[in-house]
């Protein structure tokens, strides 16, 4: 009964959303603030509801019960019990489960930490959310039923995709959708406002911290992808341009920029246009994703379903959602006016171009990935748009981002004066050049592109740190150092830590795509071969018997010119007993400096003992750095969205 019990609280779950959706949006709308508690507990018994039909799902995965047509595609029962309950989330049913219980919980989230919102924002913005859970809810019912028995009972299931077999591939997916699905409370505080007519100084407060937790969760998923397709794939890339991890990427730039406008919106009441249609975007490409990865109209590793009902009804439900969303805007717009003025030479004028570049990033990434399917629906041909678009197109806007970043902590708000902007900014830029200029040497030839990237993100550090001490002098009269930073703002730490990961990434990237070094090559055991700075020596071949799958593992000492041995790379060939073509386990030796990567190929021959194998061999230079980035700019995010400024009610309103 537990099966029928987990559809159960689907339908019940999916009647409460419309109660909920209903009493918030007449509570709101007619300011009947007695419907504020029952809309509050509505909202967690559907939190509670979905959570109890996901455990129900996750227990006929742990038990076998291949009854369950869900469980029979995506499991079996040789599965080992950790990727047996990763399997739920697996396929599109259960992943599409997960996804509107990650929704329940964001919703949950706002009713249980939200009490200093006014009654009305909060009844609209739970009354947002309710509706959103209605759409999903909706089309688990109608076309993707997790629950759905099966009849005969097969002996065992299929398997979980191998590739998904991967402690990395069982954490992406709910990070990725808390990200996703977090961009909802900010469109929903979009949403709520355009209702209220409430835009103001107090609206992006509110919405800010909740905006920045879904961004921080949306990186964590991208980095957690980014760095399985590393290690897994075995091809030594980070990132592919592929259509599906555009799918998160695109509302990453877009609620990138949302923050940016949010931190403007609040303390100097301007950017009300841009910061509603960026939280409108930022949620309606998440849904794009969820369409693009369920439609079928993408072959991907990354995508789950091929039945174009399931995409029909995405994009019926996105068209519905983005259509209500702008002709609401085009209602209120005419309302969103302000007498705030300001110079191109002051930190609004910066922020105005840092959000422009970065929706001109969104931009060419949605062209990049909509153009080929367009193409293909309307009998234009097989189109590819592959890295040399992107990076061509891409690389200049995002250095003038840098630049832009390097820029802005020198300028005051409203206007500078050109002399003291000058005087603050040679010295940081001095330096940035000296080490951009002499940090490519370091790693190869030297080239005058990799050197402007570099002396850049060098200039974001700098730019970064000296506003910190800055800060530090002027507060830290009579107290220690450290007690001192302790007191600053955790937004303004937060800010600067997560522009120095994005300056430590960009770096990362520059050298690595420039500078790394791939050789293929047959070896034979016991061979060694020089693989650019490095000697290779093939010492054996190991087998392994897995829980659901057999291994070979290779072992490979890896050594300097200079004959000095640097360790042991063991990287494996899999082939698992559900059968299918044989997997790579790349083995990766890691520094501060780069990255030793290895992948094992194919047998060149019929005999084991003394047959050649083709291996692949790469060296990625700074390869950590982009991983450190992404963890500072996680760390930074976290730091903001925990200032305890954004739990008080009161407001300081924007001055012109």
């Amino acid at each position: 009964m537990w099966v029928e019990l987990g559809h159960f609280c689907v339908i019940l779950a999916c009647v409460l959303t419309v109660f909920c959706g209903l009493a918030g949006l007449i509570g709101g709308i007619r300011q009947v603030h007695s419907l504020l508690a029952p809309v509050r507990m509505a909202t967690l018994l559907v939190a509670a509801l979905l959570t109890a039909s996901f455990i129900a799902l996750a227990y006929a995965f742990v038990t076998d019960d291949f009854s369950v047509r869900y469980v029979a595609s995506h499991s079996n029962t040789l599965l080992p019990l950790f990727y047996k309950v990763a399997a739920v989330w697996g396929g599109h049913e259960g992943s599409l489960l997960l996804w509107v219980m990650m929704l329940a919980f964001w919703a949950a989230a706002v009713s249980l930490l939200s009490h200093e919102l006014p009654e009305r924002l909060q009844m609209l913005v739970l009354a947002v959310l309710a509706l959103l859970g209605l759409g999903f809810l909706l089309f688990i019912l109608l076309t993707s039923n997790p629950f759905e028995r099966l009849n005969p009972v097969p002996l065992d299931g299929a398997d979980l995709n191998p590739l998904l077999q991967d402690i990395g591939l069982v954490a992406h997916p709910p990070f990725l959708y808390l990200g996703y699905v977090g961009f909802s409370v900010a469109f929903a505080f979009a949403i709520a406002a355009l209702i209220s007519g409430q835009l103001d100084a107090a609206w992006a407060k509110f919405s800010r911290p909740w905006t920045v937790a879904a961004w921080v969760f949306l990186t964590i998923g991208i980095l957690l992808g980014s760095m399985w397709a590393y290690y897994e794939l075995g091809w030594g890339g980070w990132w592919f341009w592929d259509p599906v991890e555009n799918a998160s990427f695109m509302p990453w730039i877009a609620g990138t920029a949302l923050i940016h406008s949010l931190a403007v919106a609040e303390k100097r009441g301007v950017f009300k246009h841009w910061t509603v249609l960026l939280a409108i975007s930022a949620f309606s490409l998440s849904l794009l994703g969820t369409f693009l990865v369920r439609s079928g109209v993408l072959t991907s590793v990354h995508a789950f379903a091929t039945d174009p009902a399931r995409g029909s009804f995405i994009l019926a439900f996105l068209a519905l959602v983005v259509g209500s969303a702008l002709a609401l805007y085009a209602w209120r717009a005419p309302a969103l006016t302000n007498n705030v003025r300001f110079t191109w030479l002051s930190r609004e004028a910066s922020l105005l171009l840092n959000n422009v570049f970065l929706v001109a990033a969104c931009a060419a990434v949605f062209i990049g990935t909509l153009f080929p399917l367009l193409m293909d629906a309307i009998g234009g041909g097989k189109f590819s748009v592959g890295p040399p678009y992107y990076n061509r197109v891409l690389t200049p806007l995002w250095l003038a981002l840098l630049f832009f970043l390097s820029v802005a902590p020198h300028l005051h708000w409203r206007q500078n004066k050109w002399a003291r902007f000058a005087g603050r900014t040679y010295l940081c830029w001095g330096a940035a050049l000296l080490l951009g200029a002499l940090m490519p040497l370091a790693f190869g030839p030297w080239r005058w592109g990799v050197a402007l990237a570099l002396a850049l993100a060098w200039a974001v550090i700098i730019a970064a740190g000296e506003d910190i001490l800055q800060r530090l002098r002027k507060t830290g009269k009579g107290i220690s150092p450290w007690r001192n930073l302790r007191r600053q703002p955790r937004a303004f730490l937060g800010m600067h830590l997560a522009h120095i990961g994005l300056a430590v990434f960009a770096m990362g990237a520059t050298v690595v795509t420039a500078y790394e070094t791939e050789h293929d090559a047959v070896i034979m055991p016991r061979e060694t071969l020089t693989m650019g700075e490095h000697q290779v020596h093939f010492q054996n071949l190991q087998g392994f018997v897995g829980a659901n799958y057999e291994a070979l593992i290779g072992h490979f000492r890896i050594a300097d010119e200079e004959g000095r041995v640097l360790g042991v790379l063991r990287p494996e060939k899999r082939q698992y007993v559900s059968g299918g073509e044989p997997m790579t386990e790349a083995a990766i030796m890691r520094n501060f400096l780069g990255d030793i990567y290895i992948s094992l190929g194919e047998m060149q021959g019929s005999d084991r003992a003394t047959s050649g194998w083709l291996i692949r061999f790469y060296y990625k230079p700074l390869m950590g750095w982009v991983w450190a980035g992404c963890l500072l700019m996680v760390l930074g995010g976290w730091l903001a969205m925990t200032d305890p400024r954004y739990r008080r009610r009161k407001t300081k309103e924007a001055t012109a």
